[in-house]
């Protein structure tokens, strides 16, 4: 049995706009390969800046909370610079930004998951907090690892997904409508597809 409550308990609701489910699970056949695989994944999901090696379209670049390059595991608070195909925001100097939320562990015998939530955010740096994001501020995403007795699965949820439309210049409103209306039509599952496969893969 998959341990959804924990799960649940980690994305946020739906209440508006579109949402995504992307999953992917590895099964293997003792205790202690699923425990090893597990570590290894969870591991994977906290190393920000290696996600672009998954995931193949996006780059993605770990910041702090003072708007500086981070190398090393991802903390709440901190920020995620995504640099994706195409002209970026003015309002993100170029980049998209989501900020850490929470950062949910959660270890029983044969049940583990590692939970990260983020969310649309403003450059770390700017003072005028407008949301330099294709998404408007209150959706979010939720990658999760987690182990059920031999099987990890590698997971990523949107949730309240809306092209944002209402921060930024008139280009970054434009350019927000486009790159949000095609996440939206999809385009933007085969990334998160690439990147739970390659947490996962030997």
């Amino acid at each position: 049995m998959q341990d959804e409550k924990n799960t649940l308990q980690a994305v946020p609701v739906q209440v508006v706009g579109s949402q995504m489910d992307v999953v992917e699970e590895k099964s293997v056949n003792t205790d202690f390969d699923a425990l090893a695989l597990y570590r290894r994944t969870a591991d994977r999901l906290l190393t920000v800046n290696e996600w672009g090696r998954y995931a193949g379209m996006s780059a993605f670049q770990l910041i702090d909370k003072n708007g500086i390059r981070a190398e090393r595991k991802a903390e709440a608070g901190d920020f995620i610079r995504i640099d994706i195909p195409g002209p970026g925001t003015h309002a993100g100097m170029g980049y998209d930004w989501v900020k850490i939320l929470n950062i949910i562990s959660h270890d029983d015998v044969g049940q583990e998951m590692l939970a990260i939530i983020v969310q649309p955010s403003s450059h770390p740096l700017a003072k005028d907090g407008e949301t330099a994001h294709f998404l408007k501020s209150h959706a979010s995403s939720t990658f999760i690892v987690r182990r059920e007795a031999l099987t990890v699965f590698a997971e990523e949820h949107g949730r309240n997904e809306e092209p944002n439309t209402s921060d930024g210049t008139l280009y970054d409103r434009g350019r927000n409508f486009v790159v949000g209306m095609a996440a939206k039509l999809g385009m933007s599952y085969p990334q998160w597809k690439n990147l739970v496969k390659g947490l996962l893969e030997d």
